[in-house]
């Protein structure tokens, strides 16, 4: 029995609902841009700066019980992510005030804190760097090329592949998701770092590939149903592709959910992203892409108003 059958001859009126869809669609997007605006982001070690250690214990060690020690260190939210083995990971502490003096000292309290943990066998401290204000705002630089050169391209295969009126539709629901994902981690105050950025970025990409699956049968019904009006062609195209996207989009959920449980701290905010970015972009999909096409000119259209025209007089 297929999970989605009531999908396969779905005749719901989705552009009958596009008011409402705009109007989520505006709140979304303008107040992610007033969070950003007037709160910011939480930036990560990656961007903000801070203290890098790779360390190797002799046993494999207990995770969850060194964050919680660490976390009265005082030292503000340190991060630990398995690196490689299982006996390897990586500590990040975030920059402290002061000069060097200062990120000296808590590289000790983290060192003093660790031997303690394995009073039996010496630590190795591999690696210990720091990222400095400068390095983090490089980081930064980057991290925001990266975004504007792959929404560029996006935006560039959506605008040769179909006709302007679809790349514009499209543009306006990549801004919408990118943007409400990003407004989401100022509001929630989660930490912000690379690995939050290609979550962004990923999600950007779903996104695409979920509206150009509708796109691309909105142009077909377009030339098989010339008579059509565009709304009726939108709630056609869109109702004969919901089984499709509605088991794309749980099939990718149940896997960031498990990913959520059993992934733990270290890739949570990650998977928050992503699990928040999949809902936000599989609606705008649906209510908003295909529904902003209704008021885009197109060239030599003759449509009626209703499919069973269009059947009649076939």
């Amino acid at each position: 029995m297929r999970l989605f059958r009531f999908a396969e001859n779905a005749n719901f009126d989705f552009v009958h609902q596009r008011y409402v869809a705009f109007f989520v669609t505006a709140v979304m997007v303008f107040g992610s841009i007033g969070l950003l605006a007037f709160k910011g982001l939480n930036y990560g070690i990656d961007f903000s700066g801070g203290i890098m250690m790779e360390v190797q214990t002799p046993s494999v060690p207990d995770l969850a019980k060194l964050r919680a020690g660490m976390d009265g260190l005082g030292l503000g939210a340190i991060s630990i992510q398995e690196f490689g083995e299982t006996q390897t990971f990586m500590v990040r502490v975030p920059q402290q005030q002061g000069g060097t003096e200062s990120q000296q000292a808590a590289t000790e309290k983290v060192r003093t804190f660790l031997d303690s943990n394995f009073p039996d066998a010496k630590v190795e401290y591999r690696r210990t760097e720091f990222v400095g204000p400068q390095v983090g705002d490089e980081l930064k630089q980057a991290g925001v090329m990266a975004f504007l050169f792959t929404v560029l391209a996006i935006m560039a295969y959506i605008w040769v592949r179909f006709e302007w009126q679809f790349g514009v539709a499209a543009i306006v629901t990549l801004i919408h998701d990118t943007t409400a994902v990003i407004g989401l981690f100022s509001l929630l105050w989660m930490q912000f770092d690379l690995a939050t950025l290609a979550a962004v970025l990923m999600v950007a990409g779903y996104s695409t590939n979920d509206t150009v699956i509708i796109f691309d049968r909105i142009r077909e019904n377009r030339r098989k149903f010339k008579k059509l009006s565009m709304k009726d062609i939108v709630n056609l195209s869109v109702n004969q592709t919901l089984a499709r996207t509605l088991a794309t989009s749980l099939t990718t959920l149940l896997a960031l959910i498990a990913l959520w449980v059993f992934g733990g701290p270290v890739v949570r905010d990650f998977v928050n992203a992503m699990i928040f970015g999949i809902l936000v972009g599989t609606y705008s999909s649906i209510y908003v892409a295909g529904s902003m096409l209704i008021y885009m000119p197109f060239k030599n259209e003759q449509r009626s108003d209703t499919i069973e025209q269009e059947q009649s007089a076939a």
